[in-house]
C-alpha cells in the first residue's frame, strides 16, 4: 500500500480500478544504434505505425457512430499520414542511414514535413499542420509505450490516473463509468477541477509522477476530502473508506434538510445563494440543493462539448432557453465565451500565443472575432425573450471594452429586428471583476452596467501572479491574502455607492469560512457549485452580521494570507464550541 499526497480539488471518496492516461509526450532524444540493431528498429517503427493506424481507425469509427460521418471524417486525414509511403520510407531511411532510434527519426522527419506545410501558399494546406502534429504525437506515444486504454477493458468502477486532462476529456470520461480522477497537474480552480466538481466526481491533483507508480487495473482510492490517493489499499482500509463514504452521504442528506429554509443570517439579514453550472446535467441540482437561480453559466463548455465544430445559433438558443425555463422565476446569468489559450481558442484564432493567460481571451476574443461570437450574442438576446436572462462579460479590464460590446450588441439588435425574430433588446448586462484594473475602477464600471460579478479564481491569479493551474505554486494561491481582501472591500463599497447589484461567483465563496468573511465585508449575493449551497446556508443561518463584521475587521488587519486562515479557523472553532445563538 502506498499513500500519495496531493491537492483535493473535488470532494468525496472514490474506490475503483485504475486506467492510466498519459497525454504529455516524453522527451525525445537522439540515441545511436549498433548496426546489428538497425533493422530491428525499422521493424519496431512499422509495428508502431500499424498500432497507431488501428487506434485511429477505431477512433474514427466511434466518432462517426456517436457524432456523425462528417466528424468521423476528420480522422481520415490522420490515417492518410500514417499510410503515406513517402513519409514512412523517409523515416525508415533515416533510421538506416543515421543508425538512430525511431523516435528521433520520426521527430526529424515530422519537423521537415511541418516546414513544408508552413511554406505552402494554400491556406487550407498550411492549416493541416495541426493534423500532422496530432498524428506524430500519436505515433510517438506508440513508440514510447504510451497509450490510451478502453474503459471497457476494466471491470467495475474506473478511476482515471493521468498526467494531465483537458476539460473536454473530463466531460467525456465523467459521463462513462469513471468514479474519480487522480491527476499529476492542475489546481483547485483549473477548468478540469471545476468540471470534476460539476460532475460530482472526487478528484486529487498535484500528484507528481503518479502515472509512473500505477498500472492499469490497480486498485485505487481517491480521497478528495484529504487530498490523497492510496494505491493497493488493504482490505481494512477499504472497509474504513466505505464507512466514510456512507458518512459523507449522511452528511449531505442532513444538509439537504435546509433546502427549503430561507438563506438568512441569525439576525435576519437576507442572502441570495445561486448556482454555478457548466453542464446541462447540473440543472436538476440547482433546485435539489436549494439554489436560487443560476449565478454563472460558463458558456465555453458548450463550445468544448461541440468541438471541433462551433455551436450553431440554434444550439445556443436551445440551451440558454432551457436554462432560463428551468431556473424560472429566478435569474440566469450567462457568461460569454472565456477559454482563451486552450486548444479550441487556438483553432478559432489560428494563433498559438506564448502567454495565453494574458492573451486574447474573454471579452478580448469576442471583440477580436465578432464574426464568430456574434452568433452567441444573437442567441443570448433571443433566449432573453423567454425569461430573466442576464449577460456577463469576462476579462473586462476597462470601460472601453464595455462600450465596444454595446456597439456589437446594437448591430445584433438591428439584425434581429430586420429578420423579424423574437428577442429582448435590453437584457441586464454585467461585467466580471477578475483583473486588478477592473477592481480598482469598479466605481467607473458600475456606471456602465446593470450588475457586477466578482470572479475570485482569476482575480487571485492575476493579483498574486500565480498560475492557478500550476500545482508547483499552489501554496501562493491565497484567497485570504491582504491584497485580495482589500480589493474585495473596494469593489463592495463601489457597488453599494452606485446601488448596483454585486455577486461573487468564484471558488472562494464555496469555502464556508470565506463566505462568512465575505458577508462580514458586506457581500450578500453568492454563486457557488450547487452542492456547496446547503453547507453555506446551514452555517450562515447560525451567524449574526455584527459578529461577522467583527471577524472581517480582524482579518483586514492581518498581514498575511496564513494569518487570515488562522483567524478564520480559530474563530469558527470558538463559535462551534459556544452555545447555540451566541454568534
Amino acid at each position: 500500500m502506498q499513500t500519495i499526497e496531493g491537492l483535493g480539488v473535488s470532494g468525496g471518496i472514490a474506490i475503483g480500478r485504475a486506467v492510466v492516461i498519459e497525454n504529455r509526450a516524453r522527451d525525445i532524444f537522439r540515441l545511436p544504434l549498433p548496426p546489428e540493431e538497425v533493422e530491428r528498429e525499422v521493424a519496431r517503427f512499422h509495428e508502431a505505425v500499424e498500432q497507431a493506424r488501428s487506434e485511429v481507425a477505431k477512433t474514427r469509427d466511434r466518432a462517426s457512430e456517436d457524432l456523425g460521418e462528417h466528424l468521423g471524417a476528420i480522422f481520415d486525414a490522420h490515417l492518410l499520414v500514417l499510410c503515406d509511403t513517402g513519409f514512412l520510407e523517409e523515416v525508415s531511411a533515416r533510421i538506416r542511414q543515421e543508425e538512430v532510434n525511431a523516435e528521433w527519426a520520426v521527430y526529424r522527419a515530422g519537423e521537415e514535413y511541418a516546414e513544408r506545410f508552413a511554406a505552402m501558399e494554400n491556406e487550407y494546406i498550411r492549416e493541416r499542420q495541426a493534423d500532422l502534429r496530432d498524428v506524430l504525437r500519436h505515433l510517438q506515444r506508440r513508440l514510447q509505450g504510451i497509450s490510451h486504454h478502453e474503459l471497457a477493458d476494466v471491470e467495475g468502477p474506473v478511476v482515471i490516473v493521468a498526467d494531465d486532462l483537458a476539460p473536454s476529456e473530463v466531460i467525456q470520461l465523467g459521463r462513462q463509468r469513471v468514479v474519480g480522477f487522480a491527476i499529476e497537474t492542475g489546481g483547485r480552480t483549473s477548468h478540469t477541477a471545476i468540471i470534476a466538481r460539476s460532475l460530482k466526481l472526487p478528484a486529487v491533483s498535484g500528484l507528481g509522477e503518479v502515472t509512473e507508480l500505477v498500472t492499469d487495473q490497480d486498485p485505487v482510492v481517491i480521497d478528495g476530502e484529504r487530498g490523497v490517493v492510496i494505491l493497493h489499499p488493504t482490505p481494512e482500509l477499504l472497509d474504513s473508506y466505505r464507512r466514510r463514504m456512507e458518512e459523507l452521504r449522511t452528511r449531505e442528506l442532513t444538509f439537504l434538510e435546509t433546502r427549503d429554509l430561507p438563506a438568512r443570517t441569525l439576525d435576519g439579514v437576507e442572502l441570495h445563494l445561486m448556482a454555478n453550472i457548466d453542464l446541462p446535467e447540473e440543472l436538476a441540482d440547482v433546485r435539489s440543493f436549494g439554489a436560487r437561480g443560476i449565478g454563472l453559466y460558463r458558456s465555453e463548455f458548450l463550445y468544448i462539448e461541440k468541438s471541433p465544430d462551433v455551436p450553431s445559433e440554434e444550439e445556443h438558443v436551445e440551451l440558454y432557453r432551457r436554462l432560463v425555463e428551468a431556473a424560472s422565476p429566478e435569474p440566469v446569468i450567462i457568461r460569454t465565451y472565456d477559454l482563451g489559450g486552450r486548444k479550441l481558442a487556438q483553432e478559432l484564432l489560428a494563433l498559438d500565443e506564448e502567454n495565453p493567460v494574458l492573451g486574447l481571451r474573454g471579452i478580448r476574443l469576442t471583440l477580436a472575432r465578432p464574426q464568430v461570437f456574434k452568433t452567441q450574442v444573437r442567441a443570448l438576446y433571443r433566449a432573453a425573450a423567454h425569461g430573466d436572462l442576464r449577460v456577463l462579460l469576462p476579462m473586462i479590464s476597462g470601460v472601453d471594452e464595455v462600450r465596444a460590446f454595446r456597439a456589437l450588441a446594437e448591430a445584433v439588435i438591428e439584425e434581429l429586428e430586420g429578420e423579424g425574430l423574437e428577442f429582448r433588446r435590453d437584457p441586464p448586462l454585467g461585467v466580471m471583476i477578475e483583473v486588478p484594473s477592473a477592481a480598482l475602477i469598479a466605481d467607473l464600471l458600475a456606471r456602465e452596467v446593470d450588475f457586477l460579478s466578482v470572479g475570485t479564481n482569476d482575480l487571485i491569479q492575476y493579483s498574486l501572479a500565480v498560475d492557478r493551474n500550476n500545482e508547483h505554486v499552489s501554496y501562493l494561491y491565497q484567497p485570504g491574502h491582504p491584497a485580495i481582501l482589500r480589493m474585495l472591500r473596494t469593489v463592495i463599497e463601489a457597488a453599494r455607492e452606485a446601488d448596483v447589484e454585486l455577486s461573487l461567483c468564484g471558488e472562494m465563496a464555496a469555502d464556508p469560512r470565506y463566505a462568512a468573511l465575505l458577508v462580514g465585508l458586506g457581500l450578500r449575493r453568492f454563486s457557488v457549485t450547487p452542492q456547496a449551497v446547503p453547507a453555506l446556508k446551514t452555517l450562515l443561518r447560525e451567524l449574526s452580521v455584527p459578529w461577522l463584521e467583527q471577524l472581517a475587521g480582524r482579518c483586514l488587519e492581518a498581514s498575511t494570507g496564513p494569518e487570515v486562515e488562522e483567524l478564520l479557523s480559530s474563530a469558527f472553532e470558538t463559535m462551534l464550541a459556544a452555545p447555540t445563538g451566541s454568534a
